[in-house]
């Protein structure tokens, strides 16, 4: 689009998660008029740590904010995985993107932190949950449940798995159970055993279970993340900590050590869900993006960098294309198929003797109908 109609382009969107927050970055950047409406009255992301990968830290060089990431994040060579006894399975360098070698590791909370602190302020609107969205082709008309309205010629859905953008506009393509739960936890690095030695991300692999050991140095703090086989799709379900204990018997004693070890009232507990494929993700002038077009577990831990891509893409379309619709077009053309890609991969978890021991006669999940194990 040429710099005049991006100018005069107004661009809501719904959400200031990473994607949110990464897409409100990027094209306002191209100098369109941009709002972020975020239903929580305050931000307070939760969680633990995450890979920021090397093609997600390019996009932040280009859009000028690298710096402000890097410094709340550490440096890491490679990844590896192994045994729950710790014999190596494999390991291997980061896959390199132009001059980006290095995945950066950092807690979910200072990359939030990081992304909203470039925006302008003013920029994000907290306290704003959408009520109704009216599409009128050309543009939008957003009410929310403050009794606030605003009307934007192109409307961002990055509102998250529960997304309700998608929810009112694109169908149901409600959270899918992955038969998992997820226990995560960030601990002081002196609480780790001796696990912690370097900036490197490791996954012990057992039978129904895997943890993940993610250093974060700069916090002198590690990330300590088991994912185990489930049928409890409960939301939030109670675990305790025997139940906890029971998902790592057999691993290597340090890892036993250091869940015996946890205050239970500080781990995040909660069953995995991802969505199956949408088949569309844009009208003329709304469009999906992160997890709201495309939530997918987290094996190949590639959620918050899809979303970043999904930013970039996006902002190049409406740069390149003549128009917002054709814009659109163009995005879910480039993204949708890598995005459906990682999503059949990432069900790729376990082999069919885990799943058949926790729920018996069933295959994989990524070798079921997409309608098996739905929430």
């Amino acid at each position: 689009m040429k710099a005049e109609d991006l100018k005069n382009l107004k661009i809501a969107i719904i959400g200031a998660g990473f994607g949110g927050a990464a897409a409100a970055k990027a094209l306002s950047l191209l100098g369109a008029d941009v709002k972020v409406y975020e239903q929580a009255p305050q931000m307070g992301e939760v969680g633990a740590g995450i890979g920021l990968r090397p093609a997600t830290m390019a996009r932040f060089r280009q859009w000028g904010i690298f710096d402000a990431i890097a410094k709340v994040s550490t440096a890491s060579d490679y990844f590896e995985i192994l045994s729950a006894t710790g014999d190596p399975i494999m390991k291997d360098t980061w896959p390199e993107f132009g001059e980006e070698k290095h995945t950066y590791l950092i807690h979910r909370r200072d990359f939030i932190d990081a992304l909203l602190g470039v925006l302008p302020e003013g920029m994000v609107q907290l306290g704003h949950r959408l009520e109704s969205i009216e599409d009128k082709g050309g543009s939008s008309v957003l009410t929310f449940a403050n009794g606030e309205t605003a009307e934007a010629d192109l409307v961002v859905g990055a509102d998250g798995i529960k997304s309700s953008v998608r929810e009112q506009l694109f169908g149901d393509w409600g959270p899918v159970f992955s038969g998992e739960h997820a226990y995560r936890v960030v601990i002081p690095a002196d609480d780790a055993h001796g696990m912690v030695t370097d900036d490197n991300l490791r996954m012990y692999i057992g039978k129904g279970t895997k943890v993940y050991l993610l250093p974060l140095r700069h916090r002198n703090q590690m990330s300590f993340d088991i994912t185990a086989l489930n049928p409890d799709g409960t939301w939030a379900p109670s675990i305790t900590k025997e139940d906890l204990l029971k998902t790592v018997e057999g691993f290597d004693e340090r890892i036993v050590g250091i869940a015996r070890g946890l205050d239970m009232d500080s781990v995040n507990i909660r069953a995995v869900y991802d969505i199956d494929p949408v088949d569309t993700w844009h009208t003329d002038s709304v469009v999906l993006m992160g997890d709201a077009a495309h939530s997918m577990l987290h094996h190949q831990g590639q959620g918050a960098n899809s979303a970043i891509e999904d930013a970039g893409a996006l902002a190049d379309a409406l740069a390149q294309a003549g128009s917002v619709k054709e814009a659109l077009a163009m995005f879910q053309a480039t993204r949708k198929p890598v995005t459906d890609e990682l999503q059949r991969i990432s069900r790729q978890g376990w082999s069919e003797e885990e799943v058949n021991d926790v729920f018996p006669g069933q295959k994989p999940k990524s070798q079921q109908p997409a309608a098996v194990a739905q929430a």
